[in-house]
């Protein structure tokens, strides 16, 4: 057997170290026990530090070439700055998503390796997405923006900070303000109402566009409904509708070096309004508003003949004598009784056609509203065309139920524009005014408000929201270019006194119409018109009368000559003449400019400093085009007033006494009498 070799030659005798080595382990162990404790409660405290106090309040969710996107984890806010962080465009409070109390240590964008868009599910309630668009041609950057709720029944809401900024565009309200950060409207849709019937709502120069100072336009989409509301120098807020459709919250932010470069970029994006000029000679005669309370055609004709006259009488020149709808329904209702008389064989001496209003520059007002107590309605209830009105059908594929509502104080039904009949009826209807009356205009009222959804009734998609207005819109062009529709060119009716209502809500409501693209308005009448009685201070007729010369026509409730005085008669006959001779062929002129670039005729003082923070709040000054500034006098007893002219590299010279002055002067206490308007020329 082969010797086994001993595997410890070493004379040091085998030790065992079991007892030794347990006793070590114990000792160890309890050591890395507290070590492990302590490391963990050392990155415990330095997590929650971080996420508290070390990690930084904003993230960086998008990068354009000079602004980009950052989230504001403690406002819950998303923030578009300059890359430099030396200017702020827009602050948007978008803490309603979600809990707000949660606090959100920061955003992960989930569009992974995409840099221009970002993508985020916000508490499980509502998904967002951000897209970056960048214009270097424009040096713009537009970034659109969709909230989509994850569940039914979800509402949406986005608020836009005033801090800092003065907002402009929205919707005309009563009491317009330049800019509107002065507002307050309570959350309600965003959509067209009588402000005569609604003091408290939207009026018809209405757009889904907002434009701010520090150069930053919001545009919502048109596709979805929209809730807004405004709280005076906070904020204003875009809100979507709480339904089971999971409707969305959409809109676009973009960004320029300026206000004026911002607002250019979104009426390019703005493409759904026409650039058709209307018809321009609407600009050249003043519109003189007939006071008849009268109850028969006859007694409309006769003064209709009597007023004629004395605008003769008084060397007023040529106008147009406007008709209210009252006035056009008897006369209408006296053309049918001749041509029923005329049936019957009644004698000629009973009967008469209207040759003299036909002789007269008139316009008639219309409206697509009809009495319940007239006997079209009843008759179209008889013969089946009761679909002529806009209905609900009584039962599923039941007969049409028309639904009522009120105009100018009387239950009525509203024609259904959708229906190729009715508009057949409505259009025959206008052509026998015509071959009777041969008016001049034709006025379209009422296509304000939703019937349907006024009295909480879901309407049709072709009728929702502002769709009827236009609708009307096209009808109107199917009658003629001498067809106004009042919604959007028509200014809101004002009361007859000094105050934000009154004269001085014209500027700041002029300003508003241009901007949203409505060059082309209908101011109220001199003296202003809401309550419908005469103006008894003559010294705000003269001053409105000064604004209103040069604006793009001139219309009057309360007549000059109701004063008895010679001034006021040769103030009238010189301002028309002046509106005539130098402010129409200007419109024109910057007519044509909008129609090529969209750029408003009427214009703020920021538009030839856009980046002089005192222009932004101006709002009792205007330009015409780029050549001519307006200077009102827009308080009682005053006959001087505060100047700004703004800078451009250009002078501006007064067109009374030829003095000339640098822009960016600031001119205290200018004189301006009683009978004169401050206005200056620009030169370069």
């Amino acid at each position: 057997m082969p010797h086994a070799r001993n595997r410890n030659p070493s004379p040091i005798p085998e030790v065992t170290w079991d007892t030794g080595l347990k006793e070590m382990n114990e000792t160890w162990k309890g050591a890395i026990a507290c070590l492990g404790v302590a490391v963990f409660f050392v990155m415990t405290i330095g997590i929650i530090y971080w996420q508290v106090v070390d990690q930084p309040n904003k993230n960086w969710i998008l990068r354009g070439t000079f602004s980009g996107l950052i989230w504001e984890r403690r406002t819950h806010s998303l923030v578009i700055q300059t890359l430099t962080e030396d200017k702020t465009y827009v602050e948007i409070d978008v803490g309603n998503v979600g809990n707000p109390d949660v606090e959100v240590p920061f955003v992960r964008n989930l569009c992974w390796l995409n840099k221009t868009e970002f993508c985020y599910t916000w508490d499980s309630v509502a998904e967002v997405k951000i897209s970056l668009e960048v214009n270097e041609e424009t040096e713009t950057e537009c970034y659109s923006m969709t909230w989509t709720p994850v569940h039914c029944h979800v509402e949406l809401k986005d608020c836009f900070s005033m801090t800092n900024v003065s907002w402009y565009g929205g919707a005309s309200v009563r009491g317009q303000t330049w800019p509107i950060n002065d507002q307050n409207a309570t959350t309600q849709p965003f959509i067209v109402s009588d402000l005569k019937d609604n003091p408290s709502g939207f009026g018809s120069a209405l757009e889904r566009y907002f434009l701010g100072s520090t150069g930053v336009a919001v545009l919502v989409s048109p596709d979805v409904p929209l809730r807004l509301g405004l709280d005076s120098r906070q904020e204003f807020c875009l809100q979507s509708l709480a339904s089971v459709e999971r409707l969305p919250l959409q809109y676009t932010v973009c960004v320029a070096h300026n206000v004026k470069a911002a607002h250019q970029e979104a009426v390019q994006r703005l493409s759904h309004h026409s650039r058709e000029l209307p018809n321009m000679n609407t600009l050249w005669l003043p519109f003189w508003k007939l006071l008849a309370n009268v109850d028969s055609g006859p007694r409309v004709e006769r003064e209709l003949r009597t007023f004629s006259n004395r605008l003769r009488r008084h060397q007023l020149g040529e106008g147009v004598i406007s008709l209210n709808e009252h006035s056009t329904t008897l006369l209408s209702d006296m053309d049918h009784d001749y041509l029923n008389s005329r049936k019957r064989g009644m004698s000629k001496r009973l009967t008469r056609d209207l040759p003299l209003v036909k002789l007269l520059n008139i316009s008639i007002t219309l409206s697509p509203f009809l009495g319940v107590d007239t006997t079209q309605f009843h008759t179209s209830l008889v013969d089946g065309t009761e679909a002529y009105w806009l209905s609900l059908p009584s039962a599923p594929l039941g007969q049409p139920i028309p639904v009522m509502g009120q105009w100018r104080g009387k239950f009525c039904v509203k024609l259904n524009i959708t229906n190729p009949g009715a508009v057949s009826w409505f259009l025959d209807r206008v052509g026998a005014l015509q071959a009777h009356l041969g008016m001049e205009y034709v006025m379209l009222e009422g296509g304000e408000g939703n019937l349907l959804e006024e009295q909480v009734l879901r309407p049709p998609q072709t009728l929702g929201g502002d769709n009827y207005i236009g609708l009307l819109a096209d009808l109107a062009t199917r009658i003629g270019d001498s067809t106004i529709v009042t919604a959007g060119t028509r200014m809101t009716p004002m009361q007859s006194d000094w105050s934000p209502m009154g004269l001085k809500g014209i500027i700041p409501s002029l300003l508003h119409h241009s901007l949203l693209g409505y060059n082309f308005l209908i101011p109220d009448a001199v003296g202003g018109s809401l309550s419908g009685d005469l103006v008894t201070d003559e010294e705000l007729f003269i001053r409105w009368l000064e604004i209103t010369a040069f604006l793009p026509v001139i219309s009057f409730h309360t007549p000059p000559w109701f004063y008895g005085e010679d001034r006021v008669l040769n103030l009238t006959r010189a301002y028309i003449a002046k509106h005539q001779s130098d402010v129409v062929p200007l419109i024109e002129k910057y007519a044509e400019e909008w129609r090529m670039t969209r750029n408003p005729i009427y214009r703020p003082m920021w538009w030839l400093s856009p980046s002089d923070p005192t222009t932004y709040t101006i709002d009792d000054q205007f330009l015409i085009g780029d050549e001519v500034l307006v200077a009102p006098v827009v308080e009682k007893g005053a006959v001087q007033r505060d100047i700004y002219l703004p800078d451009g590299g250009f002078q501006w010279q007064d067109s009374q006494n030829a003095q000339v002055f640098d822009g960016g002067t600031f001119l205290q206490d200018y004189p301006v009498p009683l009978e004169e308007v401050a206005v200056f020329l620009r030169r370069s």
